[in-house]
């Protein structure tokens, strides 16, 4: 035995009574939700509305979910359909055997069936999720830890993978899934591929999130920068695992060609792609039951009332004014002083007799009564 490896988990699988518990599935749904509440927090802090993330999940999981196994099944058909295979085993996902590419395909259908619904640019949204969803990925490799699979080739490296042979304990057949590891001696120490690909989806997580503040992404382009980066390095990682695969082109592994080609398309895509980021607070819209408008609001009372004051104000005051002028004038002198009676608030007396010289007291013209 090498002086270090990394041990494998005796098992994958719990009992509680005849429920069981599997770690690969226990996995995938703590990745699921990590994503959706990085997604949420990154969400609102673009301007969108909290929760909103939570409807998208709703669809997209689900989508994902099947486009993942969908894919598997696409790829590795052979294990369920061919000479030996067990039909009915493609659809056991708890047993391992999710296709990220299917996964994200689909599940991007399902992301945009709730976007639309909301009004919400899909592109925004993927820019958000970028990082959960490869942080999600590299949480369901530990996954792949615990059913002692997608490793790589025998190594003598220090920190190579102890793989023990587990073996159902009651009949003690071997069953590497749901079996138990009873003798820990390692019959195999092999690459640890599972922690290549989550080390290095920890730190693509790390590159969006940095690399999207500092450059400020949009319209899609930090979720290109997560394909591309995840790409890269599992075209690498690929190279390294010996796990039975479809291969094409004579030797090569399926998922060698595609992440390839996978990314050059997003390398493309970050290049071209430009613009600003998209307004999610203007594209989602009014929440139910806010909208202003309509007779009997607030809004709508004050500004009658407001309107009615001035105009009851501008109607009345100068006839007041001009009664009270008139009156004057029938009881007071020629010659009195009315100079003051356009400024002159309505029922003001007219001031006594006498109070002024005649040559102080110029009459006012019949313009000025109006003025």
């Amino acid at each position: 035995m090498l002086p270090a490896t990394i041990p494998s988990p005796p098992q994958g699988v719990w009992h509680v009574g005849p429920v069981p518990l599997r770690a690969y599935a226990l996995c995938i749904i703590v990745g699921i939700l990590v994503a959706v509440w990085l997604t949420d927090r990154r969400f609102v802090a673009r301007g969108g509305a909290p929760g909103f993330v939570v409807d998208v999940a709703v669809w997209a999981v689900p989508f994902g979910l099947i486009g993942g196994r969908l894919y598997h099944l696409a790829t590795d058909w052979r294990t369920y359909f061919g000479p030996g295979g067990d039909p009915v085993a493609a659809l056991y996902v708890w047993n391992g055997g999710l296709g990220i590419w299917g996964a994200i395909a689909l599940g991007a259908v399902g992301a945009w069936i709730a976007c639309r619904r909301r009004g919400v640019p899909l592109t925004a949204f993927a820019d958000a999720a970028a990082p959960g969803i490869v942080l999600a990925q590299g949480i369901g490799r530990l996954g792949n830890w615990f059913n002692q699979e997608l490793y790589g080739a025998p190594t003598t490296l220090p920190w190579g993978l102890e793989i023990y042979r587990r073996v159902d304990p009651v009949t003690g057949a071997p069953d590497n899934l749901g079996g138990v590891a009873l003798d820990r001696t390692p019959v195999e120490i092999v690459q640890p591929t599972f922690l290549y690909e989550l080390v290095w989806d920890v730190l693509v997580a790390i590159l969006v999130v940095v690399l999207d503040r500092r450059l400020t992404l949009s319209r899609g382009r930090a979720f290109a920068l997560y394909v591309a980066g995840y790409t890269a390095g599992r075209f690498v990682i690929e190279l390294l695992r010996t796990d039975p695969a479809t291969r094409v082109f004579g030797d090569v592994r399926i998922n060698v060609v595609v992440a390839g080609v996978v990314f050059v398309v997003a390398l493309v895509y970050l290049l071209v792609v430009r613009g600003p980021r998209e307004d999610l607070s203007a594209s989602m819209g009014p929440e139910p039951g806010s909208a202003s408008g309509g007779s009997g609001t607030p809004g709508h009372v004050s500004a009658d009332h407001q309107h009615a004051g001035p105009e009851t104000d501008d109607r009345r005051g100068p006839d007041d004014a001009q009664s009270a002028r008139e009156n004057r004038q029938d009881a007071a002198a020629p010659d009195k002083d009315t100079s003051h009676g356009a400024g002159e608030p309505s029922g003001v007396d007219a001031e006594p007799e006498g109070t002024m010289d005649q040559e102080d007291a110029p009459a006012e013209p019949p313009s000025a009564a109006r003025g």
